[in-house]
C-alpha cells in the first residue's frame, strides 16, 4: 500500500532529526575524529580561529564543526559573514595587495564581492525523496567534517571567503593552509568571518589556520588524521603534495587558458571582452586569457581593436628585451617566469625595458609564434601574446596544445550573431 505524504514526512522528520541530534554511529565518529587525548587544547590566547599548531587548528575547528548541525543556524552564521565581509572588502583587497605585491585594489574589490555575493549557501542542499512499490529512499547531504583548505598568494582573502561560505553551508569545519606571502590578509579574513559567526550564536573557531604557515603546516594538514577532504587553489607543486595524500583532494592547479578568434568574430566585442578578462587583477587569475590565437585575415584588425582598450603593442625587438628581463634562462632550453614580476601593472613591466606606456595601459600585447615562452607559459602577468593561424582549426589544435591538458581552461571563439 502507498505511503501518504503526511507519512513521508514523518518518515523525514525522524530521520533528519537523527542526524541533526548528532547520533552518527560511533565507529564513524572514531574512525573521522581525532583523538581528543592525543591532541591539545587551544590556547587561551588562540581565539577567532588563529592557533600556533596545526594541531590545535585540527582540533578546535572538530568542535565548532558539532556545533552547526542546524541549517537554520549554518543560514544565520553565513548572512552574517555576507553582511559583515561586504564592509570589509576593500579593506580586505588593499592588505592583499599590500602584503603580496600582486595584482590591482580595483580587481580584488570586485573579486571580493563576488564570492561575497555568489558563492552557494544552504539551498544548495535540498533532500531528494523518492517513493514507490518498493519503498522510499532519502539522500540526504551531509557533511565531510573537517576540511584542510590550501589557499594562494593571488587571491588570498576570496578564496577564504568562497571556501568558508560554500564549506559552512555544507556543514563543515575548515582548517586553512595559508600561503606565507598572504598570512596576514589570510588570517584576518578568517577572524572576520569567525566573529560575524559569534555575532550570530556560532562558534568561533569554526574555520581556523596557524599563525605561522610553512610547507611544513602543510604537509602536516595533508596527513593529519584529523582532516576528512582536502581541497587545494595553488600551483602544480602544492596541488603534487596533496594528490601524495591518502585522502581524497579536490584541487585547482595552473593553466594556460587560450582564447580564439576566428575571422567572423566581432572585433571590436571580442578585442574589450578579452582586455576585460586578461589585464583582470592583472592576470593572477588561472583562468585569465592567457594568449590569443588568431585567424590571420583578421589578426591586424584584432590588434588595432585591442590598442582601441589600452592595451599598447610592442615591437618584436620590445618584446624580445621583455622576455630577457622577465624569464630566467631566456633564450635557453627551460624559460622560466620570474616570480618577481608575477601580478605586477603593466607599466612596471614596461620600465624593464625603459618603455613608457600611457596612463591607465591595461596589457602589454606581443605578436609571437606559438613556441615562444609567452605563450607555453602560464605568465600570470599582464603580457598577452597573439598567435597568427592559417586558419580556425589550426587555432583549436594550437590552442590545446597550450592549454597543456590542464583541464581548468576554457577554449573561447568569438563570432557575429547571424
Amino acid at each position: 500500500m502507498p505511503l501518504t505524504e503526511s507519512e513521508i514526512r514523518a518518515i523525514v522528520d525522524r530521520i533528519t532529526g537523527e542526524l541533526g541530534s548528532g547520533s552518527t554511529p560511533a565507529v564513524e565518529v572514531a574512525e573521522r575524529q581525532p583523538a581528543p587525548s592525543t591532541l591539545p587544547s587551544p590556547t587561551p590566547t588562540s581565539s577567532l580561529g588563529i592557533f600556533a599548531t596545526v594541531d590545535e587548528a585540527v582540533e578546535a575547528a572538530h568542535r565548532a564543526q558539532a556545533e552547526i548541525r542546524t541549517l537554520e543556524l549554518r543560514d544565520k552564521i553565513i548572512a552574517n559573514q555576507r553582511r559583515r565581509l561586504t564592509e570589509q572588502a576593500r579593506s580586505l583587497a588593499e592588505q592583499a595587495v599590500t602584503e603580496t605585491g600582486l595584482g590591482n585594489v580595483e580587481s580584488k574589490v570586485l573579486k571580493n564581492q563576488l564570492v561575497i555575493d555568489r558563492t552557494p549557501g544552504t539551498e544548495d542542499l535540498s533532500p531528494e525523496i523518492l517513493s514507490g512499490d518498493h519503498g522510499l529512499t532519502l539522500t540526504e547531504l551531509a557533511p565531510w567534517g573537517v576540511i584542510g583548505a590550501v589557499t594562494p598568494s593571488t587571491n588570498p582573502a576570496a578564496t577564504i571567503i568562497n571556501n568558508g561560505i560554500s564549506m559552512i553551508a555544507a556543514g563543515n569545519g575548515v582548517v586553512f593552509g595559508a600561503h606565507p606571502q598572504a598570512k596576514g590578509v589570510t588570517n584576518r579574513t578568517i577572524h572576520l568571518m569567525n566573529a560575524a559567526a559569534v555575532e550570530v550564536g556560532g562558534p568561533k573557531t569554526l574555520l581556523t589556520a596557524v599563525a605561522e604557515p610553512s610547507i611544513e603546516a602543510a604537509q602536516k594538514l595533508f596527513h593529519h588524521r584529523g582532516i576528512d577532504l582536502l581541497v587545494v587553489t595553488g600551483g602544480g607543486a602544492v596541488v603534487r603534495a596533496a594528490q601524495k595524500s591518502t585522502k581524497r583532494v579536490i584541487a585547482a592547479g595552473p593553466g594556460n587558458p587560450p582564447v580564439v578568434v576566428d575571422a567572423s568574430a566581432d572585433l571590436a566585442r571580442a578585442a574589450a571582452d578579452i582586455v576585460a578578462g586578461a589585464s583582470f587583477d592583472n592576470n593572477v587569475v588561472c583562468t585569465c586569457e592567457k594568449e590569443i590565437l588568431a585567424e590571420a585575415p583578421i589578426a591586424d584588425e584584432l590588434l588595432e581593436e585591442l590598442q582601441q582598450n589600452e592595451a599598447v603593442l610592442l615591437t618584436p625587438d620590445e618584446a624580445e628585451a621583455l622576455a630577457r628581463a622577465m624569464l630566467n634562462d631566456y633564450p635557453g632550453p627551460e624559460p622560466r617566469m620570474n616570480k618577481e614580476y608575477v601580478g605586477k601593472d603593466p607599466a612596471v613591466l614596461a620600465e624593464l625595458i625603459d618603455k613608457r606606456v600611457p596612463a591607465g595601459t591595461k596589457l602589454l600585447l606581443a605578436e609571437t609564434d606559438r613556441h615562444h615562452p609567452f605563450a607555453v607559459l602560464e605568465l600570470l602577468t599582464p603580457v598577452l601574446p597573439l598567435i597568427r593561424c592559417p586558419d580556425v582549426d589550426t587555432a583549436i589544435d594550437w590552442a590545446v596544445e597550450l592549454e597543456h591538458g590542464s583541464r581548468c581552461s576554457i577554449t573561447c571563439i568569438a563570432w557575429r550573431s547571424r
